[in-house]
């Protein structure tokens, strides 16, 4: 075949996928995917856990007089016993997250008081720490909430935060080795 004759031969023409309509991309996006729901023997398991951890939590915080994280560790058990695997949900993040947020915590109490505006102040740099020290672990955000609202005193308040976030820790390797089938936890320790 002469060059000529490659130029003058019709092209194949090229097959384009139909471009869905805008609204359809957009429903198709929204719709998404869940994974499937978990067993409720699993279910059961893991809020048996965690609920179990929470008490043991209450009661050692009744035992000293001293008011317990109930709101974001229950937060962290959440994460913990629901997620395993995911990166919040490691003991790096976990007890390094809540040391940090303490330390963001009680440094925006020392200088601006309490108040709602320092509370929210003090959530969006613990944030920003945690996010630095590659230690993200949402309800620990919280942690940093509840020092500014409540001023409690360092002396008790952190040692018992970095018990209960270990005991929640301790729980959540316990309640995977004690389970056959159950998610590996921790996936890394640091």
């Amino acid at each position: 075949m002469s060059t000529d004759e490659a130029i003058e031969a019709p092209l194949a023409p090229v097959r384009t996928r139909p471009r869905p309509r805008p609204r359809a991309r957009v429903l198709s996006r929204l719709a998404g995917s869940a994974p499937a729901p978990p067993r409720p023997s699993t279910i059961l398991h893991n809020a048996g856990v965690a609920t179990a951890v929470l008490l043991a939590l209450v009661a050692i915080g009744s035992l000293i007089h001293e008011p317990v994280l109930i709101p974001p560790l229950a937060a962290s058990a959440a994460i913990i016993y629901g997620v395993p695997q995911l990166p919040l949900a490691q003991p790096r993040s976990v007890i390094a997250g809540h040391l940090l947020c303490a330390a963001v915590g009680f440094g925006v109490l020392a200088a601006l008081g309490s108040s709602s505006w320092a509370a929210a102040l003090a959530a969006g740099i613990g944030l920003a720490v945690m996010t630095v020290a590659r230690t993200a672990h949402s309800p620990a955000a919280a942690t940093s909430v509840v020092i500014v609202l409540h001023s409690p005193d360092p002396a008790t308040f952190v040692p018992l935060l970095v018990g209960s976030a270990a005991l929640l820790v301790l729980g959540g390797c316990a309640s995977a080795y004690a389970r056959r089938g159950a998610a590996r936890y921790p996936v890394y320790w640091w």
